[in-house]
């Protein structure tokens, strides 16, 4: 069995800051994560509200952060977890690939999020074959074509800006008004091959061999019927949280996140969690950041405290 100080299992800003503080603290350092480094920023066009980087592509900051992670010691394993067995003074994660299984003093547990779907005719069959979660990764196979995306919020605005620009013929429709940063909502607005229906429910995507259009209607009392014709579809409907691994240690709340104290702990002494995947306020990469930063400080003072 491999043994670490300190294994952190999720590779996104938290889990990447954690790395670098626990590596910098003398602590040997283990990554865990089955997708490459950089969690949902890699799906990110554009960030612009991360200190001291100005306006920088997701994808980018991600290799910077991974890049930094690297030159600081830390290790990392392409791996799936599939639990975390809590042995007192020793934890265990176990993980799905040649049956691994990591041993350290600490866990930090920043596994972050994934996008929801929205469970209506058409979205299964359509999945990753017209209808994606990530404008960086398909948006150009649209190019000069008719999107629609879905949601209102910060990731469903800032995407949608980014395909308006290489697409045809932009349509957004949100169960609620826009709920992003004013600024961003006013350029989306203002972008001539863009219409926006709010208070809108999706009731089915259409198509049988390709996606073909999207139906949906209007929330209000006189509810109004559309349909409208595409190419391709966007959703960004919010995130669901990734750590059903670890539901038998009893750290998550009715939500699924992990409940932690202000310094990142969970009931569970040594086993600690960061970033999105912890039940918090603001969901921010500078905000994970932090987490990863915090955690990874208690992590190793929780090392040391074995060795005395």
């Amino acid at each position: 069995m491999n043994t670490y100080d300190i294994v952190i299992v999720g590779g996104g800003p938290a889990g990447l800051t954690a790395s670098v503080y626990a590596a910098r603290a003398n602590m040997k350092t283990l990554v865990l994560d089955c997708l490459a480094p950089g969690g949902q920023i890699v799906n990110t066009n554009e960030i612009a509200n991360y200190l001291g980087v100005g306006v920088i592509n997701g994808a980018e900051l991600a290799i910077k952060m991974f890049e930094q992670s690297q030159e600081a010691g830390a290790d990392f394993d392409y791996r799936t977890v599939l639990a975390i067995e809590d042995h007192g003074r020793r934890k265990v994660v176990v993980c799905e690939e040649d049956d691994a299984r990591y041993e350290a003093a600490a866990v930090i547990i920043a596994t972050g999020t994934r996008p929801r779907r929205l469970g209506v005719p058409g979205e299964e069959a359509h999945a990753g074959s017209g209808i994606s979660w990530c404008a960086i990764c398909d948006g150009a196979q649209y190019r000069g074509k008719e999107v629609v995306v879905i949601g209102g919020g910060n990731s469903a605005v800032e995407e949608s800006i980014y395909l308006a620009g290489i697409v045809n013929k932009l349509t957004m429709v949100t169960m609620f008004d826009l709920t992003a940063d004013p600024a961003a909502c006013d350029k989306l607005r203002g972008m001539p091959n863009v219409s926006i229906h709010t208070h809108q429910s999706v009731l089915e995507f259409l198509g049988t061999d390709s996606l073909e259009g999207v139906r949906f209607v209007s929330t209000g009392e006189d509810a109004v019927e559309r349909t409208v014709a595409c190419d391709g579809v966007f959703e960004y409907i919010g995130l669901e949280p990734t750590a059903g691994f670890c539901a038998d240690l009893g750290i998550l709340d009715k939500t699924g996140c992990i409940v932690v104290d202000e310094r990142m702990r969970t009931s569970r002494k040594g086993i600690f969690g960061a970033g999105d995947i912890t039940a918090k306020q603001l969901r921010q990469v500078v905000t994970a950041c932090g987490d990863g930063a915090i955690a990874a400080h208690n992590a190793a003072a929780h090392v040391e405290s074995l060795r005395t």
